[in-house]
């Protein structure tokens, strides 16, 4: 039934949906999983990185991970190359308002801009939608932290805690379980992230090399933009699996039975 109705991006089919938009939004179904934690005192984003090749040299910028401006960064999930364009356009969306007002542009205002321009890419021809999701981190001296997510229809929302790409719905499943609102800090959600993706991700084990996590935070009233090293991230796997022994070996002593 679709075919009639796919072959242009700006064709309703008869139930009123966007065909093209929503094989867009199946490709980041398919990418590298995303995950955002907002804290009391700071944002976190953590990343699956899929080594394709070990051959492959070592880039000197993230690969899942970029800065947009001295209060701001992204991750995408979805074809990387889409996602450098739009990360070129956030950059310079963020420079022209620095540029016009002498002041940092607020968070809502640089996605919901954006939006704007991902949303014309469903409604005229001759283009296709861009097969990327975002997840936002920054702060603003209007709402502080803020942590928003966007997809290729051009919707944008707000978040205390969201993932997306791969297995996406089982990872906001357990924040919902686990995500303990307006209480959290920054490090209780680093170790929430690493827990997270260690159920979540299609891997035997998690290691530092396949996973990158960024954090925001502010400094004397500067906002402070880092990549965990690598040996952070394996102390935090460390710790995470030292806790999860503790818990089967406690869950097996209960399940065995007592002498009388």
């Amino acid at each position: 039934m679709s075919r009639r109705y796919d072959s242009r991006t700006t064709i309703f089919s008869p139930e009123g949906r966007l065909y093209q938009v929503e094989y867009a939004m199946e490709a980041i179904g398919h990418a590298g999983t995303c995950l955002g934690i907002l804290a009391k005192d700071g944002i976190l984003l953590a990343a699956e990185r899929r080594i394709t090749n070990k051959l492959l040299d070592e880039v000197s910028y993230s690969e899942k991970i970029y800065k947009l401006d001295d209060d701001m960064a992204t991750s995408v999930a979805g074809i990387t190359s889409d996602a450098n364009v739009l990360i070129n356009e956030l950059r310079l969306i963020a420079q022209r308002y620095v540029l016009t007002y002498q002041e940092p542009m607020p968070c809502e205002q640089l996605v919901s801009t954006l939006c704007d321009v991902k949303q014309a890419y469903t409604q005229f021809g001759g283009k296709r939608p861009f097969g990327v999701s975002l997840l936002y981190m920054g702060w603003d001296k209007h709402y502080g932290y803020q942590l928003y997510q966007s997809d290729p229809s051009g919707n944008y929302s707000g978040w205390k805690a969201t993932c997306i790409g791969n297995n996406s719905a089982a990872a906001v499943s357990m924040l919902k379980q686990e995500y303990k609102d307006d209480e959290i800090s920054l490090e209780e959600a680093k170790k929430l992230a690493i827990r997270v993706l260690s159920k979540t991700l299609d891997m035997t084990k998690i290691t530092a090399e396949k996973v990158e996590i960024a954090v925001l935070r502010r400094v004397d009233d500067k906002t402070k933009i880092s990549i965990l090293e690598n040996a952070e991230v394996t102390s935090l796997i460390k710790d995470f699996e030292v806790k999860e022994e503790e818990t089967k070996r406690a869950e097996e002593k209960k399940k065995q039975p007592t002498a009388k």
